[in-house]
């Protein structure tokens, strides 16, 4: 990245350096989104985001009050979302840095830990509009955020493969996802959990009857 920008390939004229301003966008109600977006999104937030939050807050030896906190999280969407904080849960793996020995030997002063992930997110969305642009001001050779994913990508595939039971369906939905398909306006992601679903409630039935 220093070398590209020696080289006068990083354009900084459009980055906006000044704080990001929230901007309410009015809520609009849409079956198709709800079903093809907001339902695999809310699945894949308890399974991958809140689920393994929780498992990791009490690994580190917390009690945590999972109706709660849910709760909570939920009613904070709900204010955050009109300016576009959607997403908000328990961040599985940033829960695991701030509950675990490496955050602090001393399990009562861990609290340090989120404390400064909460400011530097805090940071981060008040210049969220310069970090993006920052991103989109070096060539497209350089931003290789997507690789990111690819380990992600791959330990998610296996740990669905792994159990043989599960394992067509897993692939399922998958491909259905993958493919891109949609059906009356409803995206992929929820064909792909119902046909993941079809697949496993045939095959449960197949071992019923035989």
């Amino acid at each position: 990245m220093v070398s590209a920008a020696c080289q006068g390939l990083v354009n900084l004229e459009l980055v906006p350096w000044n704080l990001t301003r929230p901007v309410w966008t009015t809520p609009e109600f849409s079956p198709a989104a709800l079903l093809g977006v907001g339902l695999p999104f809310f699945i894949v937030t308890m399974a991958s985001q809140n689920l393994p939050g929780l498992a990791a807050i009490r690994a580190g030896g917390y009690e945590a009050p999972v109706s709660k906190i849910i709760g909570w999280t939920g009613i904070a969407t709900l204010f955050f979302a009109p300016f576009g904080g959607f997403a908000l849960n328990l961040a599985a793996i940033t829960a695991a840095f701030c509950v675990g020995p490496e955050a602090h030997p001393d399990p009562k002063r861990r609290y340090w830990a989120p404390v400064c992930a909460a400011g530097f997110y805090l940071l981060l969305g008040l210049f969220g509009a310069t970090v993006a642009a920052l991103f989109a001001a070096f060539p497209r050779e350089l931003v290789l955020a997507g690789l990111a994913l690819l380990s992600t990508i791959a330990n998610s595939l296996q740990s669905a493969l792994a159990e043989e039971r599960f394992r067509e369906a897993s692939a399922m939905t998958f491909f259905v996802t993958l493919s891109g398909l949609t059906l009356i306006g409803i995206g992929s992601a929820f064909w792909g959990i119902t046909a993941g679903a079809l697949v496993l409630m045939a095959q449960s039935g197949k071992r019923t009857l035989s």
